[in-house]
């Protein structure tokens, strides 16, 4: 069974405290990606993706200039390299999510999503499942 360390993704973009909602909604159009992982220090503090700017930050009324702090979420699901990846998926099964940021000593390293487990041949058929699971709820619009 492999790690997260053998199919994590280790070339983050990562936004910090200092950054408002428009800079973080940018850089994600730049990087074409939904999730924006929020660093103080090289601390991983946060997450944002793209649901959150909708629904915390625009449907709140919060303007453009907000902090990330604001719409930010902060109580984090992690792993850390050593975690296998029958574990990370049981853990995005149980709490219905696509990422999983890898940090070490509270250091951001990585992030690992549902992509990373469907092209990489290291899960067992067990975590494939777990994982099955999770885009076939979000996709029929049911999220937790």
């Amino acid at each position: 069974m492999g790690k997260i360390r053998d199919i994590m993704t280790d070339e983050i973009e990562c936004c910090t405290l200092l950054d408002n909602m428009f800079e973080v909604a940018l850089k994600m159009k730049e990087l074409n990606v939904g999730a924006i992982p929020i660093v103080d220090q090289d601390k991983l503090v946060g997450m944002i993706t793209d649901r959150d700017i909708v629904i915390r930050g625009v449907a709140e009324k919060h303007p453009g200039s907000s902090k990330v702090e604001a719409i930010m979420s902060s109580d984090l699901i992690t792993v850390t390299p050593d975690t296998s990846s029958k574990e990370a998926a049981k853990l995005m099964a149980e709490h219905q999510i696509r990422r999983l940021p890898v940090v070490e000593d509270g250091k951001l390293i990585g992030i690992v999503s549902l992509g990373d487990f469907a092209i990489n041949e290291l899960t067992d058929d067990q975590a494939k499942d777990a994982l099955s699971e999770i885009s076939e709820q979000n996709y029929n619009g049911v999220q937790h």
